[in-house]
């Protein structure tokens, strides 16, 4: 069984190449969570940890990147619920005690499609949608500091941007 993994985590081979076809060395990645941070590639070729420092340094950015992205979650949401414009109510009868008819208003909010805030919501999901998928690469080097760095971040940024989020129950919801 080879270990090889277990000492710098990458390794190289000229028969399994994604480049251009031309056999040049290639970095595989790691299928295994390893404690290291000698060659460990983050998100692009260029950017390679060699040193404690600099895996300090990634673990502090990702785990600010992840924050982030809590928080940017949290402030859509409440950006939405301050640009919604439209409000409409709607009454529908519903079946009463000993057969009588009640009716139940129901409220409905929305907002324009071509509007700066519709757009604004448009230009924070594609940034948050970047960054999640950053986040998952990430997490995918399978590097145990830079995990534990994107757990931690995310846990982090819940904890301190949705305390103040409002959570609305329907109590007549059955499917929680």
């Amino acid at each position: 069984m080879n270990h090889s993994h277990h000492m710098g985590h990458m390794t190289t081979t000229a028969s399994h190449s994604h480049g251009g076809g031309d056999g040049s060395m290639m970095m595989m990645m790691p299928m295994t969570f390893y404690f290291g941070f000698k060659n460990v590639e983050l998100l692009f070729s260029g950017l390679v940890i060699n040193t404690a420092g600099e895996m300090a340094g990634a673990f502090v950015a990702v785990f600010l990147l992840a924050m982030f992205y809590e928080g940017l979650k949290i402030a859509r949401e409440s950006l939405l619920r301050k640009s919604q414009v439209s409000i409409r109510y709607n009454s529908m009868p519903v079946p009463g005690p000993n057969g009588t008819i009640l009716m139940e208003t129901h409220k409905t909010v929305g907002q324009q499609m071509l509007s700066f805030p519709h757009l604004l919501q448009t230009v924070l999901h594609i940034i948050q949608v970047v960054i999640s998928y950053f986040l998952m690469l990430i997490f995918m080097t399978y590097n145990g500091y830079l995990c534990i760095a994107v757990a931690a971040g995310a846990g982090t940024g819940y904890f301190l941007f949705s305390w103040k989020k409002a959570v609305v129950v329907d109590i007549t919801e059955h499917c929680h």
